[in-house]
């Protein structure tokens, strides 16, 4: 077999669990290759995959380190072999590539190839990539190509599945798009709200102050001490809102640093007490954390809008290999029989998509005066 001690059907499986446990699309590349690679005893392998200009959007490879990368140069552009497979949609096996009539050289620093075999990724009639893979590291027959058809039967079943893995990481990132752009409509929403409410009484203000400094300078500086307050409050909300549409801070500070600082910048913001305690807490997979952080962000705005509370304590303790967040509030509740409205006003769907969507658990505990408590507990990874 192809791949050593372990058979045909093993090392397939293999790949295709490890393109199955990720999400990105440059990670799900990434494993393409590295899979193709591993499954077929090569030296090197890449897929490109194109744009709309004659060149590739992406082009990821193996076998090469990052020093040889670089002075192999500029990405290549749709020519030769590569637009072959991603013309014709067929297959290539050549004993030497470089005798090809299609082939149309290589930059200086680009390693010496012979054997190849190339493979289309396609899903339907829309070719998504070109998989092809150089250099088997096995004698090679004479005037033959090293790569057998039996490495080119189990690439197809490796491409098909790529394509399946590639079109379903395009639509979680285009998921992920349309959810940050519905959190940005909402705070967009809640900033005009909260803020274009304060610049409003600001502006009543100082012309209540403006009209009393002549006749009545005392109670002209109570108004614009009141300026003062509500300007800073205004400036505060604006903060608030800042933090949220900045989600870079997760990836640079994690999720407990950015909880902190969106905690202590609502506690600020905000009449109710808002507290926050981290237990133990390690990292987790991006997109378990994101997970949390927005679940941990629709429950604090429910719970500073709508529920009145005094209070609202956040919560995130290390739970097996895993974590679990918890909101409480001490605020009015509501009544289990009204979850179904209360669900569609307070967002209660979207945060158990979000949990589901990541492989964890979401409950509600609600009471009417009782206030409410929003826990996720996510398995880690």
């Amino acid at each position: 077999m192809t791949n050593g001690p372990r058979s045909g059907l093993t090392a397939v499986s293999t790949a295709l669990l490890a393109m199955s446990r990720h999400l990105e699309v440059r990670d799900v590349l990434q494993t393409i290759v590295v899979s193709a690679r591993e499954l077929l005893d090569a030296q090197y392998a890449a897929l490109g995959v194109p744009d709309d200009h004659g060149g590739f959007a992406q082009f990821v490879v193996d076998g090469i380190d990052d020093e040889e990368w670089k002075a192999i140069g500029p990405l290549p552009r749709q020519h030769g072999i590569l637009a072959a497979m991603l013309q014709e949609a067929t297959p290539q096996r050549l004993g030497d590539v470089r005798q090809d009539p299609r082939f149309e050289g290589w930059p200086a620093a680009h390693p010496e190839m012979s054997d190849f075999i190339g493979m289309p990724v396609a899903d339907g009639d829309e070719i998504l990539g070109a998989l092809f893979l150089a250099n088997k590291n096995c004698p090679k027959p004479a005037g033959g190509c090293a790569f057998t058809a039996e490495d080119e039967q189990l690439l197809g079943v490796l491409a098909q599945h790529a394509a399946i893995a590639l079109t379903n990481a395009r639509l979680y990132e285009r998921s992920r798009e349309l959810t940050i752009a519905g959190e940005r409509a909402r705070l967009a929403h809640e900033l005009h709200d909260a803020v274009s409410q304060k610049l409003f009484s600001l502006r009543l203000t100082a012309q209540a102050a403006t009209a009393l400094v002549d006749r009545d300078p005392a109670r002209a500086k109570d108004e614009l001490h009141q300026v003062a307050r509500l300007a800073a409050e205004a400036a505060d909300e604006l903060s608030a809102a800042v933090v949220e549409l900045r989600p870079a801070g997760l990836d640079e500070d994690g999720l407990v640093a950015t909880l902190r600082t969106q905690i202590k910048v609502l506690d600020r913001a905000h009449a109710a007490r808002v507290t926050f305690d981290a237990q133990g807490v390690r990292a987790l997979p991006a997109a378990q954390e994101e997970a949390l952080l927005r679940v941990a962000q629709e429950a604090l705005h429910n719970a500073l809008r709508h529920s009145g509370a005094a209070a609202v304590t956040v919560t995130l303790a290390r739970r097996g290999q895993g974590a679990t967040l918890r909101v409480s509030d001490d605020g009015c509740g509501f009544k289990p029989s009204a979850v179904r409205r209360a669900g569609r006003h307070l967002g209660l769907v979207s945060m158990r998509d979000r949990a589901s969507g990541v492989g964890g658990r979401l409950t509600v505990v609600s009471e009417p005066g009782k206030g409410t408590t929003v826990e996720m507990e996510v398995p880690g990874g």
